[in-house]
């Protein structure tokens, strides 16, 4: 009944999706192993592993879409919901610092150390400075990326996602459908143009300026750091993507939306992100 305060949790049944997804695992880590070494099976394994793994996440989630709708998840279900998904963000939050550490410590520390008196009697030749022209493992001329062009486009193109998956957020809480939808779409389109540019800019990098992630620690960074946050575009990408069907299929309303929630805080962690990468990566 409604205002009826809860006094059990809901626990699912036994299920047997982690024991497949432990399959996939292993066989995407096996596969890995055999395809670094040159062993034919690897590529069979990986594209094994990752079908697991598909099929795993559309049946595990599946339950999980079915017990919401059934009304078996109520405010304490809620509240670990929204802890789970903040304690999943904080974790990609380190997993970044760790990787904007890498590029501090390069640019700050160990490039201006390596171009000091005492170490030009072993790299006499090397110029600190950023980007890296000269020093130990570049081997071949390079070109850094511009920071207009093709990442201010898509600097912009994650701004609007933003203001799109608010506007959608607006059409939710009010129950306006098609407010809600249209501004989903749009999101989704944009995050699937950023994609697009980003693939461009990589072909741009790597074929007309010779910048590869064996160019130095430039190289290495910019691919490191670009790259994961690329990944975690595409993910957010289909994430949004499948709330957009969920609610062409009438799923969510102003009281029960969690998952939309979750999507949405995702988007805005990966629209600070690029961000930061705009400004530490290409500006300064």
């Amino acid at each position: 009944m409604q205002g009826t305060p809860q006094t059990h949790y809901f626990v699912p049944n036994p299920s047997y999706w982690p024991i497949v997804g432990a399959v996939a695992l292993f066989c995407l880590g096996l596969g890995a192993a055999l395809a670094v070494n040159g062993v034919a099976l690897g590529g069979g394994m990986l594209v094994t592993g990752a079908s697991i793994l598909a099929y795993m996440l559309f049946g595990w989630f599946g339950d999980v879409i079915r017990e919401s709708l059934a009304g078996r998840y109520h405010g304490k279900e809620d509240h670990s919901f929204r802890w789970g998904m903040g304690w999943f963000i904080f974790s990609e939050v380190m997993f970044f610092a760790a990787f904007f550490g890498v590029l501090f410590y390069v640019r700050v520390i160990s490039v201006p150390e390596l171009g000091d008196f005492e170490h030009k009697l072993l790299y006499p030749d090397f110029e600190a400075a950023w980007p890296l022209s000269t020093g130990p493992g570049i081997t071949e001329r390079y070109e850094a990326m511009s920071v207009w062009g093709l990442p201010a486009i898509n600097t912009l193109i994650l701004l609007s996602s933003g203001v799109t998956v608010t506007f959608a957020h607006w059409g939710l809480v009010k129950g306006r459908r098609r407010q809600l939808a249209a501004g989903l779409f749009a999101t989704v389109l944009l995050g699937t143009s950023f994609l697009f540019f980003q693939a461009w800019e990589y072909a741009h990098a790597v074929h007309e300026l010779n910048l590869t992630s064996a160019s130095g620690a430039y190289g290495m960074t910019f691919y490191m750091l670009t790259g994961f946050h690329g990944m975690h575009v595409l993910l957010g990408t289909i994430i949004l993507a499948v709330v957009w069907l969920r609610v062409l299929k009438g799923h969510f309303n102003p009281e029960h939306h969690f998952a939309f929630e979750a999507a949405a805080w995702y988007w805005h962690f990966v629209d600070v992100v690029w961000l930061l990468l705009f400004v530490f990566v290409y500006w300064l």
